[in-house]
């Protein structure tokens, strides 16, 4: 809003004159809630998809699925225990002293009481635990273009679960390669692909994996695995230049609005760089 007030660029973007009485901040809440009513997001993710294929730059035989953390809009301070009880007066109201010594925290016992739908969650074993979101990508393999997107809650088994609803919600029921990392090979994920004509290349694990030489043997496999890779570039770019190492929207539902948004946006600008480099 100050931008408006005062920003030529910004008033020329939103279509004011330099006399012209800045609006009233819930016209832009009001607005948000109109886009997430008509699922703007999903309808121009669709749009810019359709323009991948009138360039046939869309595979529609090999995919890979992956998923990252959204960190929340939520501070730490926020996650209290859902059962309540008394607690003492802050010292300060504003950023009050909270010690967490000795507390086991966890998301069944706690919640954030800032963005009920945040959970508490790490990328990896020794990091620090956020609260986020998880969004995930099915990504088809040709050209690194995002084909399909989903936000969810962060739990354990959300990468695994999202990677199924994206993978077989896809149009056309032909079989398909599914590159994945080795977060997703377990005994049911696998089991499940087969099931849905979608034939599993994901990363195999040292100790005890899911995939076989029935599997591995076939020339194919090593090809999803090195392609598979492209889609750490489009989380990358969704953190960076998207803006989503952060979330500044809460809940699901709004998160992944932006998610879907940022994402066609990637797509729209690697098309261009695509097209550009084959004229």
């Amino acid at each position: 809003m100050e931008q408006l007030d005062y920003n030529l660029l910004f008033r020329w973007f939103v279509g004011l004159n330099l006399d012209d009485p800045v609006w009233d901040v819930t016209v832009f809440t009001k607005n948000r809630e109109r886009l997430l009513e008509g699922d703007i997001a999903q309808a121009f993710f669709d749009q810019v998809l359709t323009q991948a294929r009138a360039h046939a730059l869309l595979s529609d035989e090999h995919f890979t699925v992956d998923g990252t953390l959204i960190e929340a809009w939520a501070g730490q301070k926020s996650f209290k225990s859902k059962q309540g009880g008394p607690t003492p007066p802050p010292d300060d109201p504003g950023n009050p002293t909270v010690d967490f010594r000795g507390e086991r925290r966890s998301n069944a016992t706690h919640a954030s009481t800032t963005d009920p739908d945040a959970r508490l969650a790490k990328k990896a074993q020794g990091r620090e635990a956020k609260l986020c979101y998880q969004g995930h990508l099915l990504m088809e393999n040709r050209h690194g273009l995002a084909v399909a997107t989903e936000t969810t809650c962060a739990t354990g088994t959300g990468e695994r679960d999202a990677a199924l609803y994206l993978a077989t919600s896809r149009p056309g029921r032909r079989r398909i390669t599914l590159a994945g990392d080795k977060g997703h090979d377990t005994a049911p994920f696998v089991r499940t692909c087969r099931t849905f004509r979608i034939t599993p290349h994901v990363a195999q694990r040292r100790d005890v994996s899911a995939i076989d030489r029935r599997t591995t043997r076939h020339p194919g496999y090593p090809v999803s695995q090195r392609a598979r890779k492209r889609v750490e570039e489009i989380f990358g770019w969704l953190k960076t230049v998207g803006g989503l190492r952060k979330t500044r929207y809460r809940g699901v539902r709004r998160v992944g609005w932006m998610f879907t948004f940022a994402t066609a946006v990637y797509n729209l600008v690697r098309i261009r760089n695509l097209v550009e480099a084959v004229g």
